[in-house]
């Protein structure tokens, strides 16, 4: 499972018990955590309602029990969602992406109209509207608009163009009829020096891209 999602673009740490796992949270940011209800020592439903009790980090949680109150006890728990084994590999895969979605929500909701600052352009969410350093108001389209913003929220992190692709169009539905890499290269035209050679943007070979630059809110 951990090969199936770095696979598609995920960083994961793999723990097999509680004390690992307690290791693993201390190293680190953690976006998601996958929970296995049948673990050794300390069951799944246990550590759930601990975290819950101590971090809102989104739970999954796997179970060979497919019993209704099963699910409930779990969800009770604190969990966002539920599956049970045997499951199909792409299943897990969008129920992750959507908790994701759900988390993202409330904190890109929260940050509504604060602009973001980096290399000197100006990104206001707020009234869609990018600044270049020397002030003058860059023309964006809607596409554009999205993909930058989803750059800048996430920067100095390899994102695959299916992440590329699932941020912005958790975003007001946003329609891509276009490529990832086009809407890329437009982006790239207005706000690097020399598009033929990006600094801001990079392109990280078999994997997707990066946004460089340090990002603030102002």
């Amino acid at each position: 499972m951990s090969r199936f999602l770095v696979k598609h673009g995920y960083k994961v740490t793999a723990a097999r018990d509680a004390r690992e796992m307690t290791a693993a949270l201390g190293g680190g940011e953690v976006d998601l955590i996958i929970l296995d209800v049948m673990l050794p020592g300390r069951s799944g439903l246990e550590l759930c309602r601990d975290l819950r009790g101590k971090s809102d980090i989104p739970i999954l949680m796997l179970t060979a029990m497919g019993e209704e109150t099963d699910r409930i006890v779990g969800l009770e728990m604190g969990a966002d969602d539920y599956l049970p084994k045997p499951f199909n590999a792409r299943e897990l895969l969008a129920r992750i992406r959507a908790i994701l979605r759900r988390a993202e929500g409330p904190r890109r909701a929260a940050a509504v109209g604060r602009a973001l600052r980096f290399s000197g352009w100006i990104l206001d969410r707020g009234r869609r509207r990018l600044a270049a350093p020397d002030g003058v108001v860059i023309d964006l389209t809607s596409g554009e608009y999205e993909l930058l913003t989803v750059f800048a929220e996430h920067p100095q992190r390899v994102l695959t163009r299916d992440q590329l692709l699932d941020l912005a169009r958790g975003r007001e539905a946003m329609p891509f009829d276009r490529s990832i890499d086009v809407q890329v290269s437009r982006v790239r035209r207005k706000i690097e020096a020399d598009p033929k050679s990006p600094v801001m943007i990079v392109t990280v070979r078999g994997d997707g891209y990066m946004f460089t630059p340090e990002v603030e809110a102002v």
